[in-house]
């Protein structure tokens, strides 16, 4: 079995599925093996979940970056020995519709209530951009750096924040129900009037979260 198909495998897609499918299966595959879902008192499927969420995530890069970059002899190969590609592959992909490069540097960016719903921005540059109001549900922003970023009033909606870098950002009223906070670095960050819980219930994974410093919702500081 080639790379390739291992990495298709793993998330559980037939070769040749569209990177939107990708990402879609990645999601769904995250939400089933993260850790926070399993006992803490099971090592094994704690060991078990943290091996299958490394291979889902090397999968879903390495698939990415197959699709996002500009097609060569070997990709068009693969597609004709394979029949029917789908017309999303066919198609090239509309510049306006295409994230930041992976190395952008996108510090000091004013993106104030842009429309950055379901994009990629894992890894990213964006300290210090001004995010105010825009909309990031369902992004993904894996080991993003926003620190010192503005952030007030933001939709992070289910947002991937795995291991972001979010030091002294202004998280004031932004929607953070169902957003992926594990291994963040929130030391110092505001989060006044953030939303985090419906009723009593926490709707936000912390699992692993630096929040030393933080506003927390009600104003209290985290100790």
């Amino acid at each position: 079995m080639s790379d390739l198909e291992r990495y298709y495998r793993v998330l559980e897609l037939e070769p040749g599925a569209t990177l939107e499918e990708v990402n879609q299966a990645y999601k769904d595959l995250v939400f089933v093996w993260h850790p926070d879902r399993i006992p803490k008192d099971n090592l094994r499927l704690q060991q078990k979940a943290q091996d299958k969420l490394k291979a889902i995530n090397e999968a879903r890069e390495k698939l990415r970056s197959l699709k996002t970059k500009p097609q060569t002899t070997h990709q068009t190969t693969y597609q004709t020995t394979h029949n029917s590609p789908s017309p999303q592959q066919e198609k090239p992909s509309q510049p306006t519709q295409k994230p930041p490069k992976q190395n952008s540097d996108l510090s000091g960016k004013d993106y104030s209530r842009a429309n950055l719903s379901n994009k990629d921005l894992s890894g990213r540059n964006l300290s210090y951009a001004n995010l105010s109001g825009a909309n990031l549900s369902d992004t993904f922003m894996h080991k993003v750096n926003l620190r010192g970023a503005n952030l007030s009033e933001a939709n992070l909606f289910r947002a991937n924040l795995l291991l972001a870098d979010l030091r002294e950002a202004n998280l004031r009223a932004a929607n953070l129900i169902g957003a992926d906070l594990s291994g963040a670095d929130l030391r110092g960050a505001d989060l006044t009037g953030a939303r985090i819980r419906s009723g009593e219930r926490l709707l936000v994974k912390l699992v692993g979260t630096n929040l030393a410093g933080a506003i927390m919702p009600d104003g209290s500081i985290y100790q």
